[in-house]
């Protein structure tokens, strides 16, 4: 069967309207039934038009179902994937880090055990005065060092717990 003269002008006029992307009648997706109802005829007739229908299928190698809402749809999705993997990044950092503040917890608090324990070891006997014993000399040393950079003022102790400090009269 052969198609109208009309008919066939018709669906060329459509086509290019459609592949320039100003339907008049359609969604503007490029299919083969927006083909049809852009031209007026029947999907049969689009079929039928040997001509127009291989200038359409090397126009168009697969058809676009994509009406502007779809469009928009997809463009949001793509916009939230995009915020989804920038939430995952701070979360994994801001997790980093809460890692690293774990681990300087755990290490202040098996120092702080250990300090207490020292604190409550009951100290070895006191060496006869001018002598100590050779195997605590190195200890001995090491807190005495301690005691200097750690001996608080009694103007600090007064100011913290709101206590006078004693005069030196009543030493």
């Amino acid at each position: 069967m052969t198609v109208s003269p009309a008919s066939e002008a018709s669906l060329r006029a459509a086509m290019a309207r459609l592949l320039a992307g100003q339907p008049q009648r359609t969604d503007g997706a490029l299919t083969k039934e927006n083909l049809a109802r852009e031209a007026g005829v029947s999907h049969a007739t689009v079929h039928r038009t040997t001509g127009v229908l291989a200038e359409w299928n090397t126009q168009v190698t697969r058809p676009i179902r994509r009406t502007p809402s779809e469009v928009a749809r997809d463009d949001t999705i793509t916009a939230l994937r995009t915020q989804l993997t920038q939430a995952r990044g701070h979360a994994r950092e801001l997790q980093g880090r809460l890692d690293a503040l774990a681990t300087v917890t755990a290490n202040l608090y098996a120092e702080n055990l250990h300090l207490r324990r020292r604190l409550t070891v009951k100290p070895p006997p006191r060496p006869r005065p001018g002598r100590l014993p050779a195997d605590s000399e190195a200890e001995a040393q090491e807190d005495g060092e301690a005691r200097r950079y750690f001996k608080p003022s009694l103007a600090a102790i007064s100011e913290l717990t709101g206590l006078r400090a004693p005069d030196d009269a009543q030493r």
